[in-house]
This record gives structure tokens, C-alpha cells and sequence, in this order.
């Protein structure tokens, strides 16, 4: 590492003047050791406590100190810069925002400019480095827009490259590995998404960025209690996941690039997220689960295809290789994080995750690939990848279907899916058949008849929720070097 001194006064959180910047940092692979890293760092942790939920300090009794900060803020920023050449641009517009923000009495913050330049999709490169500071809420942590600081890390192996620059084009994904961050991190987050920034207008969004780092950590001890719970005997290559955090880290990548490009492609209603309606919360179980089967689908037909390849005698290259070896353990990612996490993880107030979950467990088992006898759960291996084909072929028919269908009838439509597979709470509206009034009327008196928990835990679920509770929970704030 190269460091020279810098010698712009800075200013303490009494508004003090100090000697110097902190020393300019040139090696980003140790940035997070520096002490221009630790004070950045520290100032806005402190100066969070200054916030509001909008992100603005309304307390002029407040601002001095939050100057102070902000003078940390900024000089760390520029003492970290030139370990980031490639987000120059953006560092130097952070630095910008910040100043204005303290300039105009710390109302509702505005990052717009830094948030419009900063491009981490233009620098997909296996183990380059990131400072982001923004203004922000973090999803699945706090819906208040603090100051957020973190230095991540781009995953991007080979395989990967060759899978978006082919079939699974998906240019504004990007994947990432936490090293360090503020508090808002703290917590179940394991994305960085653009829209969760301060900003005076919304710009069109170019990238959005998962911490795939954070989602195997958490599938690896997730998985592994499960396991050793329900006495299941994990296939060779499943297990091997377990103890390995870059194999998982990047079958997770795998995984999410084909989920992420997923949204927008397929025979789809007009809008099939629906993310500014209101809508029956089972709508948006149907859809993430439609994308993550769609990635098992992929998954599958990449290793049926490379494996013919292979048995056939045709050498595979290097990238093919690692395809055919991370399309099986996506496979299993999938169906574990999706029975073992997302079923039980939550609250059961309209938790489309943990029904998405239910529904593949409760498929499987009806098709009978999947067993719970004799207090173990044991899987149909061979069958396994056909049975959860069908679920997704079945969730694309009804979107097919629903082209043609209004939205309330392809809500309705959705739920007799639903309940084809689950059983709903005995007091369900839905279940009885709703009243000629509500069908009558607006949609939304469909979504308001639509109970919090309108599925229900099974008997399975809640036995398993019970034990798995503390480990759920040992996972929030989890990094890939947690074991």
C-alpha cells in the first residue's frame, strides 16, 4: 500500500478544526483496516443519531455536531478515493452532496447526483472493491433513511460472465460481498438497491446489487441445522455447500441472476409484480416463487444439457465446467433455502416469502418426492427436479391464462392454485367463496378480505419453526466469515 499525507484541515464533532486529513489510502484490498476507514465510519455512525426517519437533523441545536461529522465524512472519503479510481465520479459527487446537505441546514437529503453516478454495473470484476456512502433505508433493517457506509466487494467468477454474456443476459445485476458497514447492515439486508436512497427524483435505475455473500452464510448454518433435525441425509454435493462459503457464494450468484432477469420476461400479466398496487399478498408469493423456479428450470436443462455434452465424449471448457457443477448445487439452494427459511422466517403477517416455501414443501410431498416418515424427511432425488418443474409450469399457465382474464378473476384464479396445494385458516373469506358485494366491488375489498396469515403453518412448519427459531435468528447482521 502507497500513502502519502494529506493536510486539508478536517473538523471534529464540536466543530473544532484538526490537523489534517486522514492519510490517503491507495490499496482498497486493505481498506477496511485504515484509520481513514474507522473514522469515516464512526462519523456516520454518529451522525445517525442526529437523523430523523426522512434522513433529515430538523434539531438546529444539532447541527454543529453534524457538521463536524460530515467534515469526517467527506475527508474520509477523499483519503479513500484513490483506492477507488473507478468510482472517482461518484466519490467526488458524494463529497458534493454531502457539503450541500450541511450548506442547506440538513433537511431531507438529497443524493440524486452520487446516486446517478455511481455505475457498479460497468465494473463486474471478480474481486473489485466499492465505498458506498448513501443516505438510505435498508430493506429487511430499517425504513429509515440514515446514513449507511459500507465497502463491498464484487463476485463475479468466470462462469458467470460467460452465463450473462450468453443466455442470461441480465446487464444491470450486479453481486456483491459485505466487508464492512454501518448498522443498517446490521440485520437480515442482503441487497443494495438504488431506489432505497435519499434523492429529489427517481432517476432510471441501471443496476441493483445482492449480497450473495450474506444469503450463503445464511443457507450454510440455516441448511446444516435443519438437516441434523429433521435427520435428513444430504446428497454428496449438497453437503459439500455446507462447508465451503465460495462454492455456495457462487451458486447463490448463479441463482439470482436468472431469478433478477426473470421479472420482466415470460408470458406475463401487463404488470405482474404490481409493486405500487395493493394487492393479495399471495400475488407476490406466486411471483418470486415463478422466478426462483424459473432459475431451478434453467438450472436444470444447463446440467441435463453439459452432462449429455460431457457423456458424449465433448470436452467441456473451463466456464462449461463450472456451469455444470453450480447448476446442481442451485438446484438444491432453491429447495433448502426456500423449505428451511424462507417457510419459517418472519413474522405471519402477510408473508409471501414463507408461503412461496410452504407451497414447494407441500407440493413436493403431495407428488411424493418428498417424505416425512418415521420422524425423518427424506427426498426422491431422481424425481425431485421434474416435480419442482411442474410447479413452475403450472404458475406460467396461470400467468398465460391470465392475459386474457381481469385482475380480480386472475386473483382469484391465483388463490384456487393455492389452495389446490395449502390448506387456508378455517375462517378465510377466500376459502368460503367471497360475498356478491366485495365481488362486485372494488379490488380493494378482495385484498382487504384477505386474512394476515391466510395460510397457515402446518403441523410440520410449526414443530420445525420452533427449533429452528434461534438459529434463524442467530443469522441477522451474518458475513461470509461467520462460522
Amino acid at each position: 500500500m502507497s500513502i502519502i499525507s494529506a493536510q486539508t484541515p478536517a473538523a471534529t464533532s464540536n466543530g473544532q478544526a484538526i490537523v489534517g486529513e486522514p492519510e490517503v489510502v491507495e490499496d482498497a484490498s486493505i481498506a477496511e483496516t485504515t484509520a481513514a476507514w474507522k473514522r469515516l465510519k464512526d462519523a456516520a455512525i454518529a451522525l445517525r443519531e442526529l437523523q430523523v426517519k426522512d434522513g433529515s437533523i430538523p434539531d438546529a441545536a444539532h447541527h454543529a455536531a453534524a457538521r463536524g461529522f460530515v467534515a469526517e465524512i467527506t475527508a474520509g472519503v477523499r483519503a479513500l478515493a484513490p483506492a477507488f479510481p473507478h468510482d472517482a465520479n461518484y466519490l467526488a459527487a458524494s463529497v458534493t452532496d454531502f457539503d450541500r446537505w450541511a450548506s442547506e441546514d440538513f433537511g431531507v437529503p438529497d443524493f440524486h447526483d452520487s446516486l446517478v453516478a455511481f455505475q457498479p454495473q460497468q465494473h463486474r470484476v471478480d474481486g473489485i472493491r466499492h465505498l458506498v456512502v448513501f443516505p438510505m433505508y435498508t430493506q429487511n433493517g430499517s425504513s429509515d433513511r440514515l446514513v449507511e457506509a459500507l465497502i463491498v466487494e464484487t463476485i463475479w467468477p468466470e462462469f458467470i460472465a460467460a452465463l450473462e454474456a450468453g443466455d442470461y443476459g441480465n446487464k444491470l445485476f450486479v453481486s456483491l460481498r459485505l466487508v464492512d458497514f454501518t448498522p443498517g447492515y446490521d440485520t437480515n439486508s442482503a441487497v443494495l438497491f438504488p431506489e432505497t436512497v435519499s434523492m429529489r427524483e427517481i432517476p432510471t435505475f441501471t443496476w441493483g446489487a445482492i449480497f450473495q455473500d450474506r444469503e450463503a452464510a445464511r443457507y450454510r448454518r440455516v441448511t446444516r441445522a435443519a438437516a441434523e433435525i429433521t435427520k435428513l441425509e444430504l446428497p454428496e454435493r449438497a453437503n459439500a455447500m455446507l462447508d465451503d462459503q465460495a462454492l455456495t457464494e457462487r451458486a447463490f450468484v448463479m441463482w439470482d441472476i436468472i431469478h433478477d432477469r426473470t421479472h420482466m420476461r415470460g408470458d406475463l400479466p401487463f404488470d405482474p409484480f404490481m409493486i405500487k398496487q395493493r394487492m393479495p399478498f399471495f400475488l407476490y408469493s406466486l411471483e418470486e416463487l415463478r422466478c426462483d423456479l424459473t432459475a431451478f428450470r434453467e438450472s436444470v436443462k444447463i446440467e441435463r444439457s453439459l452432462s449429455a455434452r460431457a457423456a458424449a465424449g465433448e470436452v467441456l471448457v473451463g466456464s462449461e465446467q463450472e456451469m455444470l457443477e453450480h447448476a446442481a448445487l442451485v438446484q438444491y439452494a432453491v429447495i433448502f433455502d426456500r423449505i428451511f427459511r424462507f417457510a419459517i422466517t418472519g413474522s405471519r403477517v402477510r408473508n409471501y416469502d414463507g408461503l412461496g416455501g410452504q407451497l414447494l414443501f407441500a407440493w413436493l410431498h403431495q407428488r411424493g418426492v418428498l417424505h416425512w416418515t418415521d420422524t425423518r424427511l427424506a427426498f426422491d432425488w431422481e424425481g425431485v427436479p421434474d416435480a419442482v418443474v411442474a410447479l413452475g409450469d403450472a404458475i406460467d399457465e396461470l400467468y398465460w391464462r391470465s392475459i386474457d382474464r381481469p385482475k380480480t378473476a386472475h386473483w382469484l384464479a391465483a388463490y384456487d392454485l393455492v389452495r389446490s396445494v395449502l390448506t387456508p385458516h378455517p375462517a378465510s373469506n377466500w376459502a368460503r367463496g367471497l360475498s356478491d358485494e366485495i365481488l362486485s366491488g372494488s379490488p380493494r375489498g378482495y385484498t382487504d378480505a384477505v386474512l394476515d396469515d391466510e395460510f397457515p403453518l402446518s403441523m410440520f412448519f410449526e414443530a420445525l419453526d420452533k427449533k429452528m427459531k434461534p438459529v434463524i435468528e442467530s443469522t441477522v447482521g451474518i458475513r461470509g466469515t461467520d462460522d
